[in-house]
């Protein structure tokens, strides 16, 4: 059985997901909902993303880090040559610790190669233009994912802006 793969990602309204290795925003309240949900989850997630960690994994997930640095040894992870290595390394992570799903963290280049098999989106729609950025997630295709629910969060006193929580599934093929 295949675990399925979700995505999890706050971006602004004109796509910008980063700027200069970090987040372009402080959304505590978010940040406090992604820990709920990912934890005790494999997640995947690209060298410079972990390195925005702080070089160390996230408590209480299994990580898996794709890199292209084969003599990179990084305490506590496990590491793959790519998308697809780290999507077959977490899957036997999570038939091991019945984990109900494998979270995708970023960056963008892994997210632009995971939308095309994401199962699942939940994505923080942050309520700002955010001029400076410069990773983007792309686009969701309506036709691809449908989206399943939505809650409005207004900005809280740690918040640099409100937001929008939505999910979405892929859309199941219909002959």
């Amino acid at each position: 059985m295949t675990v399925p793969v979700a995505i999890f990602v706050a971006v602004s309204r004109n796509s910008v997901i980063g700027r200069d290795g970090d987040m372009p925003w402080r959304l505590s309240t978010d940040l406090k909902r992604f820990k709920a949900m990912t934890l005790g989850k494999p997640v995947i997630v690209g060298r410079k993303t972990l390195d925005s960690f702080g070089g160390k994994p996230l408590p209480g997930r299994p990580h898996v880090v794709v890199t292209r640095n084969a003599d990179l040894a990084i305490p506590d992870v496990s590491l793959a040559s790519s998308l697809d290595d780290a999507l077959g390394k977490a899957q036997r992570i999570a038939a091991e610790t019945g984990a109900s799903e494998i979270a995708i963290l970023g960056g963008g280049q892994i997210y632009a190669q995971a939308i095309t098999s994401a199962d699942r989106l939940y994505i923080t729609h942050v309520e700002a233009d955010i001029a400076d950025g410069d990773t983007f997630f792309p686009g969701i295709d309506p036709d691809v994912f449908e989206k399943q629910e939505e809650l409005l969060v207004p900005a809280g006193e740690k918040d640099s802006y409100p937001t929008r929580f939505a999910v979405y599934s892929r859309r199941t093929a219909t002959n």
